[in-house]
């Protein structure tokens, strides 16, 4: 490919100096010459072209064809070029300044090809270009926007469009001098800066996109005069202040979308004169107060979306004058009192979500009965009652979720014939009576959770036939009886039937169910044997039957089983020895099997080296000989034998052993504490006073605040001692002085960067990290299997938990929760940089009430390992865009991709190692972890060790959809 490059670029470089030339040739050319003049600016465009598909491969050196060529188009009369149509032909390289020089050229679209580089040329000042329209989008250009393009010269242009790409800096004052523009998408970039006042100019633009770039600044005060605006879409910045007045004056405005910037203050009254508006998105800002009463006259709105402001009060009846709404989101927000009564007379209404309020009362009774309903979310609100019966009236609901109220009754039996239902979530509630046989017969759904209810009575009593079922979670009830053999899937990977008053054997048919991730069992009354079958289950991650009252010994099979990770078989009546395999099984990491009849040996391998003494405890179980560094508090073996027979030997071996191991212990105590002693050193220069504070006793021995100084600007520190190894340490700008402290040096991890000292004079400073071989997350991430991104996971998961269990005074201390935070060493264990570095407040990875007030807490980091979760997942970057027109933050995409798209929609298609239907169930799984972690709110995100826990839980895939 290198060698392709040097032979081209010649060419192109002779090409545009030609074209340079023949472009100021005399006025008067004949027609032939005027031909032979197109033809080298067309050769010229492809000689700078990489053309892999050959779509160019008849554009030969003949100017009496080329109106014939691929992809152009001649004027009829004159047979000048007028069209250059090369969208989507896999073509690179550059794009040369020759086809912008085409005398008649009218129309060139390049788009979604993956030319590269600046368009950095002129255009001769005197000349007027012919183009009307420029599509340059989905490519890969990069440098400043064009600014040839913004001046007098294409003043008759009428498209613009160079979305999705690279563009930076700012867009050019001069964009007013595109007068005669119809059409501008300059989204999906890197632009910066404020929108240019100019733009009000162009009064007859209709189409204006400057979406998911970097802009700053207020919305134009006087955007009003463009009267003939159609579509505006400023979403995905990082604008503030109000939204202008004086956006009410463009009454032909159908779809204004300003989601996710920083705007704030009241949602304007003026908005209700906009009386052809379609789509209204403002979700993701600060706006406060009340939905204004005239929003509610947009009587075209076909979806209304607020959510995720500080909107507060009552949801107005006034609703009902919005017959032409399909789509309602107002959650998280501060919204009050009851759900209107209106919305059940909106005919058209599909998607009604209104999570995360507080509102009271009861869900309307003829809610669903004149709609057109397909997802209902009204989650996580003080609502009481019962559950309407006509909510699957238009035989068209597939999400019903209502988990975290206070719900009341029965489960209406219109449910069990909704057969339309595909994800029904009905948790945290006070719903009590039996299940129905019918609604144990639904064809399509795939989650059902119902678990912290009342719910009661048998459920092995009726046929399951579910067969697209992969969660069923019934855990909190009052169920009794005994289990039944089959749920009548085949796809059934997460099962949670604990916290019941089931008992019986555990059915031998559980083993069939090939699926299965995860099984939860425990606190039920369940007895007898665990059955050998469940050793077939070769996919369970997770397997807990604690708290039981089972009988027997452990199946040697469980040791077989390949990618087992929990097992907790505690507060049961086992009996008889641990098998040696379970020992030996690689997968498994979390044991429990305190509180049984157990004796005998303890395994030496495995997960036992590793025990806490509270998972074995209330066993009569010894430890083996040659374990010496055990975790489990038992007695050696031979040490209890000889106990029990000569208590003299016993002390003579205390003495004989103990004294030297204690002696050691505590030289090992000794150069710990060494190692994690703070020392300083000072220096004076032109700057002031210098200190260096050294949390490593080995790195004070050889760096020198010099050595720090001197390498700052490189960002590596290389120091060689003699003939002494070359060591190696990271030198990096810190923005938080309270990095500055003792205590963060003695944070120790190995999911964790080890800060090795902190540098500083007044109010600047260096940090000095260990130097670590591996790469940054963000460069590694998209040639990674689904288990390695796991694992990656997990491992920062850990790390966090880590530093918050030391208190909230470490919280933050990650600073930026990015992939940019993350080194993956060359084992692919994930190392977290300590101690915050230069970070923007509009980073995507803060969250929004960090970007407010400026406050850190525990809860700010989990929001940024959401959204690193949504990257492992998605294969996205939060700086890549490219997610669809409506939803482009990569969080807003993220949530409403699990919501209403299938997953093959947004997963990552280069994830290594393809995506089976157990992973796509791990992924869905964790993509709603995510969406919980980047909760508005902060208190709705989980704490690092639910996270660790949840994701522990899943070795080799994560299917526990809560």
């Amino acid at each position: 490919m290198a060698k392709g490059v040097h032979h081209q670029f010649p060419r192109c470089l002779t090409f545009i100096c030609l074209v340079m030339l023949v472009s100021n040739l005399n006025s008067t050319q004949s027609h032939g010459d005027q031909q032979e003049q197109e033809l080298e600016l067309l050769l010229s465009f492809k000689a700078c072209a990489k053309d892999s598909s050959q779509s160019l491969s008849n554009w030969l050196n003949s100017s009496a064809t080329f109106c014939n060529w691929h992809g152009l188009a001649c004027d009829q009369t004159s047979s000048h070029v007028n069209s250059i149509q090369l969208s989507g032909k896999n073509m690179s390289g550059t794009i040369s300044s020759s086809i912008f020089h085409l005398p008649k050229v009218t129309n060139i679209d390049l788009s979604s090809n993956q030319f590269a580089g600046e368009i950095s040329f002129s255009f001769p000042s005197s000349s007027l270009s012919s183009l009307l329209y420029l599509n340059l989008s989905n490519n890969n250009l990069t440098g400043s926007l064009p600014e040839f393009l913004f001046s007098v010269s294409f003043s008759g242009l009428e498209s613009l469009d160079l979305s999705n790409n690279m563009f930076s800096g700012i867009i050019p004052h001069q964009l007013g001098l595109l007068s005669s523009l119809k059409y501008l998408d300059v989204g999906g970039n890197v632009l910066v800066g404020r929108i240019p006042s100019s733009i009000t100019n162009i009064t007859g633009l209709e189409y204006l996109t400057l979406a998911s770039n970097q802009l700053i600044g207020e919305i134009p005060r006087d955007i009003g005069v463009m009267k003939s605006l159609k579509w505006i879409y400023m979403g995905y910045n990082n604008l503030s202040g109000e939204i202008p007045k004086s956006i009410g004056n463009l009454l032909s405005l159908r779809h204004l979308d300003l989601v996710y910037n920083n705007l704030t203050g009241l949602i304007p009254d003026s908005l209700g004169n906009l009386t052809s508006l379609e789509f209204l998105f403002l979700y993701r800002n600060n706006f406060m107060g009340w939905i204004p009463a005239s929003i509610f006259d947009l009587k075209n709105l076909v979806s209304l979306d607020l959510s995720d402001n500080y909107l507060r009060g009552e949801i107005s009846e006034l609703v009902v004058n919005l017959q032409r709404l399909e789509i309602l989101q107002l959650f998280s927000n501060n919204f009050t009192g009851k759900i209107p009564k209106a919305l059940t007379a909106l005919p058209r209404l599909q998607v009604l979500q209104l999570w995360s309020n507080r509102l009271t009362g009861e869900i309307p009774k003829e809610l669903g009965m004149h709609n057109n309903l397909t997802v209902l979310d009204l989650s996580t609100n003080n609502l009481s009652g019962e559950i309407p019966h006509g909510l699957c009236d238009s035989r068209n609901l597939n999400k019903l979720i209502l988990f975290s109220n206070s719900l009341e009754g029965q489960i209406p039996h219109s449910l069990s014939s909704c057969i339309t239902l595909r994800r029904v979530r009905l948790q945290n509630n006070k719903l009590s009576g039996q299940l129905t046989p019918e609604f144990t017969k639904l064809p399509q759904v795939y989650l059902l959770d119902m678990s912290g209810n009342k719910l009661s009575g048998r459920i092995d009593d009726r046929k399951w036939d579910m067969p697209a079922l992969q969660l069923l979670n019934l855990a909190k009830n009052n169920f009794s009886g005994e289990l039944p053999d089959s749920f009548g899937s085949n796809e059934l990977e997460n099962l949670d039937l604990s916290e019941n008053q089931f008992s019986g054997d555990i059915p031998r048919g559980m083993g069939s169910l090939s699926e299965l991730v995860q099984l939860k069992l425990s606190r039920n009354r369940l007895s007898g044997n665990i059955p050998n079958e469940l050793s077939w289950c070769k996919k369970l991650v997770s397997l807990d039957l604690s708290h039981n009252q089972l009988t027997g010994q452990i199946p040697i099979s469980i040791g077989d089983m390949p990618v087992l990770g929990m097992l907790d078989l505690s507060e049961n009546q086992l009996r008889g020895e641990i098998p040696q395999n379970l020992g030996s099984a690689e997968s498994l990491v979390e044991l429990n099997i305190s509180y049984n009849r157990f004796h005998g040996r303890l395994p030496s391998t495995g997960a036992f080296l590793a025990i806490n003494s509270s998972d074995v405890t209330g066993n009569d179980l010894c430890e083996s000989d040659d374990i010496s560094a055990s975790r489990s508090g038992l007695l050696p073996c031979n040490k209890r034998e000889d106990n029990n027979k000569n208590p003299f030997w016993w002390f003579f071996l205390l003495g004989l052993v103990g004294f030297p191991l204690a002696a050691f212990l505590i030289v090992v105590f000794i150069r710990r504490r060494q190692n994690l002693e703070v020392t300083t050193t000072r220096v004076e220069n032109e700057e002031g006073t210098w200190e260096m504070r050294y949390f490593d006793s080995e790195a004070s021995k050889i760096i020198t605040i010099h050595d720090v100084l001197s390498s700052a600007k490189e960002g590596v520190l290389i120091i060689t001692q003699g003939r002494k190894e070359t060591v190696k340490f990271e030198v990096k700008e810190m923005s938080d002085l309270n990095c500055f402290s003792e205590d963060i040096g003695k944070l120790r991890h190995p999911n964790m960067v080890k800060l090795m000292g902190i540098c500083r004079c007044g109010k600047g400073g260096y940090l000095v990290y260990e130097n670590v071989d591996g790469k940054y997350l963000s460069h590694v991430v998209g040639s990674l299997s689904w288990e390695r991104r796991r694992n990656i996971a997990l491992g920062i998961a850990k790390a966090l938990k880590y530093l918050h269990a030391h208190g909230s005074s470490f919280a933050g201390l990650v600073g930026e929760m990015s992939p940019h935070r993350v080194v993956v060493d060359s084992k692919d264990v994930p190392r977290l940089m300590l101690c915050p570095l230069k970070v923007s407040i509009s980073s995507p990875y803060v969250a929004p009430e960090s970007r407010n007030a400026k406050e850190v807490t525990e809860k700010s980091d989990m929001y940024g390992l959401g959204v690193i979760l949504i990257e492992l997942l998605t294969g996205r970057s939060s700086v890549d865009e490219e997610v669809g027109m409506q939803h482009e933050s990569i969080v807003e995409w993220a949530r409403y991709c699990y919501s209403d798209c299938h997953l093959d929609t947004w997963v990552d298609p280069n994830m290594k190692g393809g995506i089976a239907s157990l992973v796509q169930n791990d992924i869905v799984e964790v993509m709603n972890l995510a969406l919980q972690c980047t909760a508005t709110d902060p208190t709705a995100r989980p704490s690092a060790g639910h996270v660790f826990k949840t994701l522990n839980a899943l070795t080799a895939s994560t299917s526990s959809c809560v």
